[in-house]
């Protein structure tokens, strides 16, 4: 019987590849459905408190109806997001239903987004990108979660500049426990990491609060950042830091210059802390090494 370790590297990053589509396909739902349940959630309780402080608490409040719930994450099945027509199991193949529909819904022709194959795409390459840096081993395995919650965390943010504690605390929590291995880092710097990850973020936000009346970022990217930290300890908080201001700076701009927009439009921060913490975990140790070469040999 052939054991995981003698397989070849190339199936491993094949098989995680395509388990990276199928990942992403799921990521998709995530991304849309996880900020309406959380804005229902949110409507559900302050209509709550309000009822509460008109003093209506003596009858309970009425049965929800199933229709204005958002539908779930797991259970309820995909659906058009136009006609409400259920999808065949052949219209949700990763990636390949997309291209042979040719972007349109079987059943009302309506245009698909095109985010539903980028993300399957992008989840799908990243995870064998991802897989084949660290080999098949508890630091492969690790790092292609890293890479699927940063997906997820930073589709949603794109959408709707939210980054939900439900992906946040997770692989910050999860970051932590790895460091017990430890993993990637030992438990000083990962302890150290989040702590300061969070606290740096919180410091600029509050300056650029009392500088200009604004809030210049939210909570959640505190929060990402200290995830980042807890992974990858309180070295990596600088470049991940200046790397994302470096990507956020020329991804800004072009957005700006293409959509024609001015410069007060609110831009999410998170996609770039993610795009610099996963650059960082699978280059750090380069990119340091060549930075000192260049440097010190210059």
């Amino acid at each position: 019987m052939t054991s995981l370790d003698a397989l070849p590297t190339v199936d491993w990053i094949v098989a995680a590849g395509v388990l990276g589509l199928l990942v992403g396909s799921f990521l998709n739902v995530v991304i849309l459905r996880l900020p309406e349940r959380l804005l229902h959630g949110w409507r559900r309780e302050a209509e709550a408190i309000l009822a509460e402080a008109r003093g209506e608490t003596e009858s309970p409040a009425a049965p929800e109806p199933a229709a204005d719930r958002p539908p779930g994450i797991v259970r309820e099945p995909s659906h058009c997001p136009q006609c409400k027509h259920r999808l065949a199991a052949r219209d949700n193949i990763p990636l390949l239903s997309w291209l042979l529909l040719r972007g349109r819904c079987r059943y009302c022709k309506a245009p698909i987004s095109i985010q539903y194959p980028l993300v399957e795409l992008l989840t799908g390459v990243l995870s064998a990108v991802t897989l084949w840096h660290f080999g098949a081993n508890a630091q492969g395995a690790a790092a292609v979660v890293f890479t699927w919650v940063l997906i997820a965390a930073s589709g949603i943010d794109l959408r709707t500049q939210l980054l939900p504690d439900q992906l946040t605390l997770p692989l910050l929590w999860l970051g932590l426990l790895l460091a017990l291995a430890p993993v990637f880092v030992a438990p000083e710097q990962a302890i150290l990491g989040a702590a300061l990850g969070y606290l740096a973020l919180w410091g600029v936000y509050w300056a650029f609060k009392l500088l200009t009346g604004k809030e210049g970022m939210g909570y959640g990217d505190f929060k990402l950042l200290a995830a980042l930290g807890a992974w990858m300890g309180a070295w990596a908080l600088l470049p991940i830091v200046l790397i994302s201001s470096i990507v956020g700076a020329l991804i800004g701009s072009l957005y700006l210059a293409l959509s024609r927009k001015g410069h007060g439009v609110p831009i999410p921060f998170g996609p770039y802390l993610a795009i610099a913490g996963w650059i960082w975990l699978l280059a750090g140790t380069m990119l340091t090494h060549w930075y000192l070469g260049f440097f010190m040999h210059g």
